[in-house]
């Protein structure tokens, strides 16, 4: 009974700690934590399961929170979440949106109480009571909280809301103008202060810094996109020999044949992202930040631990 019970609540649990924590690996170790306290209590008197056990999720990950804190500040290069295929954004939009990776790294910039309530009342929609019990704070203090902490990801987010059929072709075209490593079209398509946000982890070659300006951006795009460079970088980040890059006659963005290397657009944290494998192995995924028509931030994940849930 009491596995059941469980198990009922695990993906909500999850995803909870996920979106507090930025990453599946620790979302899942925090679960895990919260199945050994809950077979260890009497359940029978246990009389609403889903905020008692949100309740132990949402403070272990808190505690988790801190700990990690420390680690990512020590981190190689910039730090981005671990990613996530979310492939039924259409039928759940709203809990898409709130693991949009544009979203996941400014709540990087609130503290772990003001991340949580965010989490927890913007995401799933809770009671400032009900999650001021789960934090140990007034409802007052909580409501303060989440002011503070909807003030701070107001000032980083996009400004623009960007349908996701427009956002889409933008993807497509993005993909399109970095295969053929056309500089003049990845230019046009980049805000003029456009960034470029790259995580290697110190694991796969990615940029130590951001890099900040459309034509930096672009030029670095195209210059790992075609001969030699594509080749040295691929094999940077444990892609193997490639022989070329490119589209697939007839079926959008696919395996080169005989290269093993391909290009596809999916559905990851809630957006469409380009994802490049290798051997059907993904190895790199761009996800873009677009507002007002162009695009304002590339994030690159290169990290083989962040891709490990694709």
């Amino acid at each position: 009974m009491a596995v059941e019970r469980f198990e009922e609540h695990r993906d909500l649990l999850t995803g909870v700690a996920y979106r507090i924590l930025g990453s599946v690996t620790d979302a899942e170790d925090v679960v895990q934590e919260a199945w050994l306290r809950w077979s260890g209590v009497d359940v029978s008197r246990v009389e609403d399961d889903r905020p008692y056990l949100v309740k132990i999720v949402t403070r272990l990950a808190i505690d988790r929170l801190r700990r990690v804190r420390a680690r990512r500040e020590a981190y190689v290069g910039p730090w981005l979440p671990e990613l996530v295929v979310t492939p039924d954004v259409a039928e759940h939009a709203e809990l898409a949106d709130s693991v949009e990776l544009a979203l996941l790294v400014v709540l990087e910039t609130l503290s772990p109480l003001e991340r949580a309530v965010f989490v927890l009342r913007e995401a799933f929609g809770m009671p400032y009571a009900e999650i001021g019990e789960m934090i140990e704070r007034s409802e007052a203090a909580t409501r303060q909280l989440a002011r503070r902490g909807r003030e701070h990801v107001q000032e980083g987010r996009p400004r623009f809301e960007v349908d996701r059929g427009v956002r889409r072709r933008i993807t497509e075209r993005f993909a399109e103008a970095a295969v053929g490593g056309d500089l003049g079209a990845l230019t046009a398509m980049l805000a003029e202060d456009a960034s470029l946000v790259g995580d290697g982890g110190g694991k796969a070659k990615a940029p130590l810094r951001v890099i900040t300006g459309a034509r930096k951006v672009a030029r670095f795009l195209a210059s790992i996109a075609t001969g030699d460079r594509l080749r040295a970088f691929m094999e940077s980040i444990g892609a193997g020999p490639v022989s070329g890059f490119g589209v697939e006659p007839g079926s959008g963005f696919g395996v080169e044949p005989g290269s093993g290397f391909g290009v596809e657009i999916a559905e990851v944290n809630g957006g469409p992202a380009v994802v490049v494998t290798a051997e059907g192995r993904p190895v790199t995924v761009l996800s873009l930040v677009v507002e007002d028509g162009l695009i304002t931030t590339v994030f690159l994940v290169a990290n083989p631990e962040k891709l490990s849930h694709l």
